[in-house]
């Protein structure tokens, strides 16, 4: 059984930055995706940015070129550099696990809000 810890997150001005963390606990298989969604209700979870066991990564249009995602294979985490934030951004965060096998996890989700 694994499980996602996040942190970060908080409230930003527009044009300001954040830094999104998630670390995987208990097992993990060798080879996993790492993701990061927003939610705004009631619509569904939107994809942001996915990076690869070997880092290759994946952005979403409406965040490429603002928003990096990483990670650091020894710490199981993965970190999502938010900058250039605008009102639109503000959103619940999560992070996503998935494994090699097929197996799933998502974060319990963090707000970021931005505001001036």
């Amino acid at each position: 059984q694994m499980w996602l810890v996040q942190s970060g997150g908080g409230v930003a001005q527009p044009g300001g930055s954040l830094r999104l963390s998630c670390t995987a606990n208990g097992y993990i298989g060798s080879a996993y995706d790492l993701a990061w969604y927003r939610q705004v209700a009631p619509n569904p979870r939107e994809f942001l940015a996915k990076i690869t066991t070997g880092g290759r990564t994946v952005y979403a249009d409406s965040v490429r070129g603002r928003f990096t995602i990483s990670r650091d294979n020894r710490l199981k985490s993965v970190y999502l550099q938010m900058r250039s934030l605008r009102p639109e951004d503000t959103a619940v965060y999560f992070c996503s696990y998935t494994g090699g096998d097929g197996s799933s996890s998502w974060g319990p989700g963090t707000q970021v809000t931005v505001s001036s």
